[in-house]
């Protein structure tokens, strides 16, 4: 599918969906495997190699990955244990018409039935192909785009709804750029030899849809040079990832009426009455100018080309739910050519993660079942409410922070609305119909589903007790709209949470993921947000300047970064991350601090417990990566690589200097003038 999740949450790390191991009887040890580690190395020349470069020799890539790290690994033996389950429902016979047994066992079995898929070639999607091509008049692009959006499938601009940035309470309708299929701009815009190589790529992979579909060469290059022409155009007046992160920026309130003057040319009449919902009385537009520039172009080029971007769109949103060949394709271009795979998952872990997609808590609801222990929770709150009290420790040691500040500050932290585990109450997929049709059709379902329920929320109160990532999700998030924290059941394992392991090893491993989230309500973008979740300027004249002053030593310090010869980190892109990281370190080592000084923790293996602080925390990061997916997330994710949320982000920790003896003489050494000091 094409469909995105478009609500602004500050996330941990890439989000995977999976399920955690049962824990066994809690018996304390040091949670630092010696074998992970490279101790050739020394810790100040390159704290990533010294701390994982063991356990990076022993996981070399495999040519089903282009990233393989500890989430990865996590990701992947759970996947095995989600695997037993859900082909547990889809072995038995006659499961109940509309139960949870029956959609997910019928949904694995159509994903995994080759025979049939490959026998349904381009079938499932030809009768919306026929309709696209069908259009005889521009006055229908709008509804047709509606109509593929119930399913899922993005194409000109995007819409969604939740929460009003200012006015946090409250879902809206809002909309944003959208229609660019490589996702970032630069992939259409930058003139590099590398990026131009995977423009190319591009357009044969259209073209080879196209074929695929039935048209001839000639029409299938015609359509090409159509779809690049639109997706150019849109792609140029599209902000870039980091202006993406300015909220402010972002949100333009409006009535409907003064949408219709500010982008006059889309019949937004008929947009509305083709999502199905009633015109709102007022809405947010995130971006103007895409979606001006979108207007512009329904009403200059000819319709058929149009009717060439919108078979495009449809195709690439159903090619992986298609038979073998349309897989491959798009396989041969997402996967090997952007980042670098040489060879696609097994078909079960593809149908896993589908099912998994679709029905996320119908599959959540079993895993917690089986494999979340209620003793894991009750630690988890405890760690949060102590990395709460240290971090307003560190507020209130900020000496370029005001006092009024600091007490909105405190004000925000005391009102954090912290998730753990899997949430109270689940969804209802009630309404979903998994039907014996074919396997894309099913996955419009699922789309229309999901479309409805959101857009069902129009005008109503946010519902702060959702959850924005499945229990079985390795990862953690911070939301400002609703000023929360959420530690899926599924990290709470090792080497991020270990039952079995002392304070040193879990405060510097889920301690710094608390803190980090934690954090992000005070980043860049979190500090924007008040305590409620609104968009608007809370801290005392000059704080904020302050605040930029010291963030820019960051931004500064990660642009210097080669990530690859000739190619540097993106700081402004990472920002945000970054600090998370920084504070989430700090927080985490005084609140270490605190839980320990009134009974010390010794010497384990040689190491002291500050240094299997740091140890734990490098191990997070640990991983091997390709070229290829360097160039992708340097592009566009938020997220530093993982050997520089280690070897960027303990140079800035006086701590970390000091467990490991870390001098002028290290290359890792940053002067103490030079390193960054906000949180």
């Amino acid at each position: 599918m094409n469909k995105k999740n478009y609500v602004a949450v500050a996330t941990l790390a890439f989000a995977m969906l999976t399920s955690c191991a049962g824990q066994k009887e809690a018996k304390s040890t040091s949670g630092i495997d010696l074998a992970n580690m490279d101790t050739t190395v020394s810790a100040g020349t390159d704290f990533f190699r010294y701390a994982c470069g063991g356990w990076n020799d022993a996981h070399p890539l495999t040519a089903e990955y282009s990233r393989y790290g500890t989430f990865d690994e996590l990701f992947e033996n759970s996947q095995k244990q989600l695997r037993e389950l859900i082909e547990g429902l889809a072995a038995q016979k006659n499961n109940q018409a509309g139960s949870a047994a029956q959609k997910i066992g019928d949904l694995y079995n159509m994903a995994m039935d080759s025979v049939t898929l490959n026998k349904q070639g381009a079938e499932p999607v030809k009768a919306m192909l026929d309709k696209i091509a069908g259009m005889k008049d521009k006055s229908e692009i709008v509804p047709m785009m509606t109509e593929m959006a119930h399913i899922g499938i993005g194409t000109y601009f995007h819409s969604y709804v939740y929460a009003d940035p200012k006015n946090s309470s409250l879902n809206i309708f809002q909309m944003g750029q959208g229609g660019i299929n490589l996702g970032e701009k630069e992939y259409y815009l930058d003139t590099d030899s590398i990026t131009q190589n995977i423009r190319e790529q591009y357009k044969l992979y259209i073209g080879k849809l196209f074929q695929l579909a039935g048209f001839s060469e000639a029409d299938a290059q015609q359509k090409v040079a159509d779809v690049m022409e639109l997706e150019t155009a849109i792609a140029k007046v599209s902000r870039s990832a980091t202006e993406l992160r300015d909220p402010e920026a972002n949100y333009h309130k409006m009535s409907f009426d003064e949408l219709k003057k500010t982008i006059a040319g889309i019949d937004w009449d008929a947009y509305m009455k083709g999502l199905g919902i009633q015109a709102p009385a007022e809405l947010n537009v995130e971006q103007v100018e895409p979606i001006q520039e979108v207007a512009r172009l329904m009403n200059t080029l000819p319709l058929s080309k149009h009717v060439s971007y919108l078979e495009y769109n449809l195709l690439d949103a159903a090619a992986s739910c298609l038979s073998d060949d349309f897989v491959a394709a798009r396989f041969d271009f997402y996967g090997k050519v952007l980042s670098g795979r040489q060879v696609n998952q097994p078909r079960w872990k593809r149908a896993v993660n589908s099912v998994n997609g679709m029905l996320g808590e119908l599959v959540g609801e079993m895993y917690v079942e089986k494999y979340f222990p209620a003793a894991a929770k009750e630690r988890m709150v405890k760690l949060v409410k102590n990395l709460q009290t240290a971090l307003g420790e560190r507020i209130d040691a900020q000496e370029w922070m005001s006092d009024s500040t600091k007490i909105r500050a405190h004000e925000k932290l005391a009102t954090f609305h912290v998730k753990v585990g899997y949430p109270d109450k689940w969804k209802d997929y009630s309404k979903l119909e998994i039907k014996n049709d074919s396997y894309w059709a099913n996955v419009c379902r699922a789309s229309e589903w999901g479309f409805n329920d959101m857009y069902s929320r129009i005008g109503k109160p946010v519902d702060k007790d959702e959850w924005l990532m499945t229990p079985q999700t390795v990862n953690a998030y911070y939301n400002p709209s609703t000023n929360e924290i959420c530690f899926p059941a599924a990290i709470l394992q090792p080497p991020f949470f270990n039952m079995e392991a002392d304070d040193a090893a879990n405060y510097g491993a889920i301690g710094v993921v608390i803190g980090h989230e934690m954090t992000h309500g005070f980043d860049d973008q979190g500090r924007q947000f008040d305590k409620d979740g609104n968009l608007t300027d809370w801290w005392a004249p000059g704080d904020a300047d302050r605040f930029k002053e010291r963030a820019q030593v960051m931004v500064d310090f990660f642009n210097k970064i080669e990530v690859l010869p000739g190619l540097q980190a993106n700081g402004e892109l990472t920002l945000g991350e970054n600090l998370a990281d920084h504070g989430g370190l700090n927080v985490a080592y005084l609140a270490f601090q605190n839980a320990t000084k009134d009974a010390p923790l010794g010497v384990v293996d040689g190491f002291t417990p500050e240094q299997r602080f740091f140890l734990a925390y490098a191990t997070l990061w640990a991983g091997n990566i390709r070229d290829e997916q360097i160039r992708v997330y340097t592009k566009s994710d938020p997220h530093s690589l993982g050997k520089w949320r280690v070897n960027g982000a303990l140079p800035h920790i006086q701590a970390w200097y000091d467990a490991f003896h870390i001098t002028p003489s290290d290359p890792l050494y940053v002067a103490p003038e030079n390193r960054v000091n906000v949180w």
